[in-house]
């Protein structure tokens, strides 16, 4: 289940979603991944891997966004879903992000594509997928991973603290069930990606509807804004 180091917390918190069959399919995934690693580039380096899980807790975790596999492309990558290193050009679905947020809050266009600073606010920038081989989008796709994110998902779900979850296409959609039960938040529109962002996601009102929940719950807002 490891690579190189996910947070205690997470693992304990996932451990009651793994079957001793995902545990199998999750020691094959990590021997798949060294085989991977040793005969092509894969993407997020192995240190980042669990850098959504890492750099957001459980316990601090506000708000999911939810993603499909990391970027495929030398540089991208960096374990954070939507999510690029500073310096690097801004991605088709991250600029239809960055223009939501602007309609809906009025800023200027962020100049970096590095959302560190929102998953330090409790926004977990998770992926689907974790890895992918360069220059092949959902190549690692039904290797396993899977198993490992669908519990995160369910473990944040069953908790049922007051939180929200940003799903945007079909496949972020599928991970979460409806259930009037469950008092968490759940948003859902197209993917911001620029084949389907005009079909919903633009003009979605989510970063706000998301705030407005976490005021209403007497939890710190998201500064969408501070993205520079």
């Amino acid at each position: 289940m490891n690579e190189h180091g996910m947070l205690l917390e997470w693992q304990d918190a996932i451990r009651p979603y793994i079957s001793e069959n995902d545990k199998v399919v999750l020691r094959q995934l990590n021997e798949f991944l060294k085989k991977e690693r040793s005969m092509y580039n894969v993407f997020p380096p192995a240190d980042k891997v669990y850098n959504a899980l890492n750099l957001c807790p459980p316990s601090k975790v506000k708000v999911l966004i939810m993603g499909q596999d990391p970027y495929h492309e030398r540089g991208q990558a960096m374990g954070l879903s939507f999510s690029v290193p500073k310096g690097v050009k801004i991605p088709p679905s991250l600029r239809n992000i960055y223009k939501e947020i602007q309609d809906e809050y009025g800023i200027d266009y962020p100049r970096s594509g590095d959302l560190t600073n929102l998953a330090n606010q409790g926004v977990l920038l998770l992926n689907a997928v974790l890895t992918v081989r360069e220059g092949e989008a959902n190549s690692h796709k039904n290797k396993g991973w899977e198993i490992l994110t669908s519990a995160v998902v369910k473990s944040l779900r069953d908790s049922k603290k007051p939180m929200v979850y940003m799903l945007w296409g079909s496949d972020a959609g599928r991970l979460v069930e409806n259930d009037s039960s469950n008092p968490q938040l759940v948003l859902r529109t197209t993917h911001p990606s620029p084949l389907s962002a005009n079909r919903g996601f633009l003009g979605c009102g989510h970063f706000r509807q998301c705030n407005e929940y976490l005021e209403k719950n007497n939890l710190e807002p998201i500064d969408w804004r501070n993205l520079k």
